[in-house]
């Protein structure tokens, strides 16, 4: 399949935001890619990538929390159709055994960085008027999680920051939407062990936990779908919640 569109996507080194930037790269994306600790990793999975599937591939190492990072990515890019605001972090802990640092880097990397993405998207997209922002958010963020309220409230305030802004630039023709995911089979699950996961999975209807390639499946699904549908918060969670 041809496509001449650019997506970026934050985050893209493993889990959900690799198999998005591999899904993409099927259906003929020219991407660039984000991460922050893998970048060896991301490159060769960029390489991959264009050998695979004849498509333009750009690794970038880049802290999606540091403002001067990103503004040194979106120097660098001149098109784009798609942002997918995939980086994240997770903190698992009591509240009040949380440092102020923690607290901040959860914020800086979850939130902060959506705003610094579409700062300098959006006037890219308003030239063509036309196109594509997709967050990645969490059931969390609709719910509250307990040992996770630095997540949760990162993730509350993506869901909050999407509707708004879907509503900003809905007159130019701009679809903004998020997921929110369950428990996705990701090596953010890693700090559980295997008893908590078990249990976690007997809560959840479909028994078992979700998979990136799902994910991957329904931003592409997002990505064609009617321009209508904007400012929603998609639920992915196996009916968990």
């Amino acid at each position: 399949m041809t496509n001449t569109k650019t997506a970026l996507v934050t985050g893209a080194s493993r889990g959900i935001g690799r198999a998005i930037a591999e899904a993409l790269a099927k259906e003929g994306y020219q991407l660039i890619l984000t991460c922050n600790q893998s970048y060896e990793d991301l490159r060769k999975f960029a390489q991959n990538l264009e050998q695979d599937y004849s498509v333009s591939c750009h690794a970038v190492r880049t802290d999606m929390g540091n403002p001067a990072q990103v503004e040194a990515l979106f120097s660098e890019i001149t098109d784009l159709d798609v942002l997918i605001n995939n980086a994240g972090i997770s903190h698992v802990g009591l509240l009040h055994e949380m440092t102020v640092e923690e607290w901040r880097r959860v914020m800086s990397v979850n939130l902060d960085s959506c705003f610094y993405t579409c700062k300098y998207s959006v006037p890219l997209m308003l030239k063509k008027h036309a196109g594509r922002i997709l967050n990645i958010s969490s059931v969390w963020g609709n719910a509250g999680a307990s040992m996770e309220v630095a997540y949760s409230a990162s993730k509350g305030g993506i869901n909050s920051f999407t509707k708004a802004l879907a509503k900003e630039l809905a007159p130019s023709n701009i679809q903004v939407n998020a997921i929110a995911c369950g428990v996705i089979d990701t090596a953010m699950n890693a700090c559980f062990s295997e008893e908590d996961m078990e249990a976690l999975i007997s809560e959840i209807p479909a028994d078992r936990l979700g998979r990136p390639e799902e994910v991957a499946a329904l931003v592409c699904q997002l990505l064609e779908a009617p321009t209508y549908l904007t400012g929603q918060i998609i639920t992915m969670d196996g009916g968990f919640l």
